[in-house]
């Protein structure tokens, strides 16, 4: 996601360029590398933990419920085809970062400008619109998940006061709102660059709860207590049956869409050796731990519960005598989605004030910082940035309360943005960038791949379809309770 937020970085800094202003006019000439920037410093390990922890998220807790629904076969079938797909995918990414040739062509400092590179303005103009609008919509689903962690927190109190008949149903709508709050609060820091302590502090959390599950799982094997596992998965009637097969399917492949962070990352390289060199070493490691620990959730997870395993691997451990970890994964998840929802918003926010300056660059609403000072500490306020920032935040929150299944439709958006963003566009630039000819034995086993993305895409859009329309017919606006 940081992908977005690089662009528009840089868009800022072509401005700052046509008004005179150079950022490193101090630095010597030896301190900076052959587009002018201050010298990089990553190495194969930064890059590794930056991979490891973009690709490690909340929705790991859901790989469980996949291998249920295909069963010891399809799960793993799936998940080694999605996570060998992904390394492939990136191992021909890292060679885009430099256009036309992969080490001394000229950079491409993010995934959208290799894109506008190597595909030209169409493809280009397609994929921004794609991945804002996945970055718009995905904090509202932050939201509904942030409402559900709260909500089995409140469950596992209750439970053990009032004891586990109790049906202990409560409202979203206090967790929604102090959410929101929250998170309006932090859109106000004006760039990115404010939230990188937020952004660390995330990435730790998700490993926290991630862990937690792993070794509740095992624990409950070990214990004897695992539930009933087949190669075919959930007995269930064949149409739901295909569905779930669908949306599982859906679930495995999002899990290991991390590509578009990938020319980021390998922006942050030193030059010698190669950055292609260096960064398909961090891609093989950091996909190899990616596969270990998805391995690990989705197949101990599944072995722990059976057919029977929740959709959040969390929610099974409700009653057992561990019900402090629960509840403390359940703490590392809100705090993990409160620094997501950040990382992902705040691109969002900066490309519509850079639109919005650009087209009334007069308006002291839009352009004023109003320099503010409380005590000894400093801050500017910009009325366009507090109004509209606040305003999303609301409108977020809003639609978290009305539609707490709109999940799917993230799903959905996520579904048809994983083919041409996470497999399609990389192939074809890799086929521009090595000149390969049509109809070719590699150019056929390119499509190949492609083609069978193309219908797990497809698979986890109508899984997704299907999900929304159960939910509409059934759901009262505003009468939420779990």
């Amino acid at each position: 996601m940081a992908s977005t937020t690089s662009v528009i970085d840089h868009e800022f800094q072509n401005e700052l360029c046509e008004t005179g202003f150079n950022p490193l006019q101090n630095v010597e000439e030896g301190d900076v590398d052959d587009d002018g920037k201050s010298k990089r410093t990553g190495t194969v390990w930064s890059a590794c933990a930056h991979i490891i922890t973009t690709s490690i998220g909340a929705g790991v807790l859901s790989l469980a419920w996949a291998m249920a629904q295909l069963g010891w076969l399809g799960g793993i079938s799936i998940l080694l085809f999605c996570t060998v797909g992904a390394l492939y995918a990136a191992n021909l990414l890292a060679d885009c970062y430099r256009f036309p040739d992969p080490v001394t062509g000229k950079r491409n400092y993010s995934y959208m400008e290799a894109v506008k590179a190597y595909l030209g303005g169409t493809i280009y103009k397609f994929c921004g619109w794609m991945i804002y609008l996945n970055l718009a919509t995905i904090g509202v689903g932050f939201t509904i998940t942030t409402g559900k962690s709260m909500i089995a927190i409140q469950k596992s109190n209750c439970h053990r006061k009032h004891g586990s008949d109790d049906p202990c149903k409560f409202s979203n709508i206090p967790h929604v709102i102090t959410f929101g709050i929250v998170e309006i609060l932090l859109s106000q820091l004006p760039n990115f660059h404010k939230l990188s302590w937020l952004s660390k502090l995330a990435a730790i959390m998700s490993f926290g709860y991630a862990f937690i599950g792993i070794g509740l799982s095992m624990s409950k094997i070990i214990a004897g207590h695992g539930g009933k596992t087949s190669f075919a998965g959930a007995d269930l009637p064949l149409s739901e049956k295909i569905w779930r097969m669908f949306a599982a399917a859906g679930d495995i492949a999002f899990a290991c869409s991390y590509a578009l962070v990938l020319l980021d990352v390998q922006d942050t390289l030193k030059s010698s050796p190669p950055e292609n060199k260096v960064m398909k070493k961090a891609v093989s490691v950091g996909g190899l731990v990616m596969l270990i620990l998805f391995t690990m959730c989705g197949t101990l997870g599944y072995a722990a519960f059976g057919d029977k395993t929740p959709e959040n691997l969390l929610a099974g451990f409700g009653d057992d005598v561990a019900f402090w970890l629960v509840d403390m994964a359940n703490v590392f998840i809100v705090v993990h989605i409160v620094g997501a929802y950040q990382v992902l918003c705040q691109p969002v926010f900066r490309v519509i004030e850079l639109l919005a300056r650009r087209r009334w660059p007069k308006s002291k609403f839009i352009n004023r910082e109003i320099p503010i000072r409380l005590g000894k500490v400093k801050f500017n306020i910009n009325m366009f940035r507090l109004s509209w920032r606040t305003a999303y935040g609301v409108l977020v929150s809003f639609l978290a309360i009305a539609l707490p299944f709109f999940s799917d439709m993230l799903g959905l958006i996520g579904a048809l943005g994983y083919w041409p963003l996470i497999v399609y566009i990389p192939l074809e630039m890799h086929i521009v960038q090595n000149k390969i000819g049509k109809c070719t034995i590699r150019w056929f086993g390119l499509q190949l791949f492609s083609f069978l993305c193309l219908l797990l895409s497809l698979a986890a859009a109508s899984g997704a379809i299907h999900g929304l329309y159960k939910g509409l017919k059934a759901y009262k606006v505003f009468q939420f309770k779990e």
